[in-house]
């Protein structure tokens, strides 16, 4: 079931940003003011734009219209930002741009049977445990149109878990990078293989 959902969840994106075409841009160093407001003063002069993902303190990513995208990268760099990097992307993921997605994801969601959580499961909308399956449900659909919390999720994981062993499941170890940054000394594997998922067992055994 899960493995459907992540299908269908990258279908209905897919086809969000095919019909509606937007742009995505990292924000690289720390800038005088917020993002958000970096953010409100791009969208009125140039299009839709809004942060996607916090990544870390010093790394943020934006998302929406190409117009506001672009605007917000002359912004952020006069704001101080260290760099500001286009992504190669197909589409405005993490904004209302991808409304019609949340509309057609939450229809397959609501046809799944999701069992209520017996551990702490954080969703990184909110960077808190969801209640109940219900709010598990709501929280899987607002993901879409919603900034991905990482940064402040890690960080309140780590701090209730301090213990806690992070895997990064699927390929490439970019996130295992992030955690360090975010929790100094937070231990971090990444498991996309075979043998690294032998490593991560291993590792949990002890």
């Amino acid at each position: 079931d899960a493995v459907r959902l992540v299908r269908r969840r990258g279908e209905l994106m897919y086809e969000a940003g095919q019909n509606r075409p937007g742009a995505m841009a990292a924000i690289l160093g720390t800038f005088t003011d917020s993002i958000e407001s970096l953010c409100e003063l791009a969208t009125r002069s140039a299009g839709l734009v809004v942060p996607a993902n916090y990544n870390t303190a010093e790394q943020i990513v934006v998302s929406g219209e190409s117009g506001g995208v672009d605007r917000l990268m002359e912004v952020a760099k006069l704001n101080g930002a260290r760099r500001a990097l286009r992504l190669p992307v197909s589409g405005a993921f993490h904004s209302p741009l991808m409304e019609p997605a949340a509309d057609g994801f939450r229809e397959a969601v609501r046809a799944t049977r999701f069992a209520e959580p017996r551990f702490p499961v954080y969703s990184n909308v909110t960077e808190e445990p969801a209640g109940s399956s219900d709010d598990a449900r709501e929280l899987l659909v607002k993901q879409l149109t919603s900034a991905v919390r990482w940064a402040g999720a890690v960080t309140k994981i780590a701090t209730r878990f301090p213990d806690a062993l992070f895997v990064e499941m699927g390929p490439g170890n970019v996130l295992t990078g992030l955690l360090t940054r975010i929790v100094p000394g937070a231990k971090g594997m990444a498991c996309g293989t075979p043998a690294e998922v032998e490593k991560v067992l291993k590792q949990m055994s002890q």
